[in-house]
């Protein structure tokens, strides 16, 4: 099956006072997920919100499943961006279409979609060499605008992909951030090639668990890096080396499985906290793939390792759309697996970013609106 999509050339912003269609509308408002003001998790509401109109180049989705990302813990706590509240979260999302713009002709009512979260203009001289992250009007769905955390969610029609049948809605939101990410991380950024080795940092993440099992795709081999409990769980993912961060000297037990040598590749979210030891695990050669910092953004380099060792740290953020297809087709073939960790109805929302943010979960949490 080859999912439809529109050209690159629709791109869009959804803006914040979409545009009426004169198509369906509702006088029911819809239940939605909101904070009102920056803050910990008791900020979060179950609210009623106007059900939102499509533009002429966007749908409007009935949401079936969210997935949630570190990304909605930050962006309720604070970022520098300027955001319309009350905010709707959720960058992950997965549903069917229940109206379209005037201008949208490759989709219809009741097709069964997942989103790219990734937002751009469409005109610049990236978006147009097909490198939207670099766009310098780029944007994340759920972070810089509404996101999916909703009964309805309104998106720009191009960036849809068909969901094949048998696909479940939970399998489909706990994909695209996550994978999308350490695809592009891992193969565009890493370079990463079989037989090469890879230290994936904070392996219980949804963005780590990917990383996984991309990097078993790929033929590499996987080191990773986590929390006493789950050491095991992360073996299971096809890990070949799991090193429990809570244990003295794990970082010479990795040093000796890679023969003194290093990896050539680390994939790190950590940041702060772990830095100059990833920067001592890569060989020489080695690349360092930076997607966040969950522990901080201030990290000290010793330079010297930097040129000595003649090692490239690279920086990546989410992914363009052809890495988006190439990603979401493997997770629709079967040969990338999400992780789900548990499936919650939207009044349970508060729960999920604790527990989120107390690091307890195992892969992706989606939210059922």
């Amino acid at each position: 099956m080859t999912p439809k999509h529109n050209p690159a050339s629709l791109r869009t912003l959804p803006g914040s006072a979409l545009a009426a269609t004169g198509r369906r509308r509702y006088s029911a408002p819809m239940k939605a997920a909101v904070f009102h003001a920056y803050g910990d998790a008791d900020v979060l509401r179950i609210e009623d919100l106007p059900v939102p109109e499509p533009g002429p180049a966007d749908v409007r989705l009935r949401v079936a499943a969210v997935a949630l990302n570190h990304l909605d813990l930050f962006v309720r706590r604070g970022l520098p961006i300027d955001l319309h509240m009350p905010h709707i979260g959720g960058s992950d999302i997965a549903g069917s279409v229940d109206a379209v713009g005037d201008r949208v002709t490759a989709w219809s009512v009741g097709d069964r979609v997942v989103v790219n979260p990734s937002l751009c203009c469409g005109r610049c001289a990236a978006c147009l060499a097909g490198d939207d992250p670099l766009c310098p009007e780029f944007r994340i769905l759920g972070e810089h605008v509404r996101g999916g955390l909703a009964e309805y969610a309104v998106v720009p029609a191009a960036n849809l992909y068909a969901i094949p049948a048998g696909c479940t809605w939970e399998r489909a939101a706990a994909a695209p951030l996550t994978f999308l990410t350490a695809w592009r991380g891992l193969v565009g950024r890493g370079r990463l090639r079989a037989g090469e080795s890879v230290l994936i940092t904070g392996a219980s993440g949804g963005v780590a668990t990917a990383a996984i099992a991309i990097a078993r795709h790929l033929g590499a081999v996987v080191h990773a890096i986590t929390s006493t409990a789950f050491v095991e769980r992360v073996r299971a993912l096809g890990a070949d080396h799991v090193y429990d961060r809570h244990e003295a000297g794990h970082r010479r037990t990795l040093y000796e499985q890679t023969g003194r040598r290093g990896v050539d590749v680390v994939f790190d979210a950590v940041g702060q906290a772990t830095w100059m030891d990833n920067v001592r695990a890569l060989a020489r050669g080695g690349r360092m793939i930076v997607y966040g910092a969950t522990s901080g953004p201030h990290a000290t380099t010793d330079v010297r390792y930097v040129f000595w060792k003649q090692i490239d740290v690279l920086g990546t953020t989410m992914s363009d759309r052809r890495e988006f297809e190439a990603v979401m087709d493997l997770v629709f073939r079967g040969a990338l697996e999400p992780v789900i960790d548990v499936v919650w109805p939207i009044e349970r929302v508060r729960d999920a970013h604790e527990r989120l943010e107390r690091g307890e979960q195992f892969g992706k949490i989606v939210i059922l609106p």
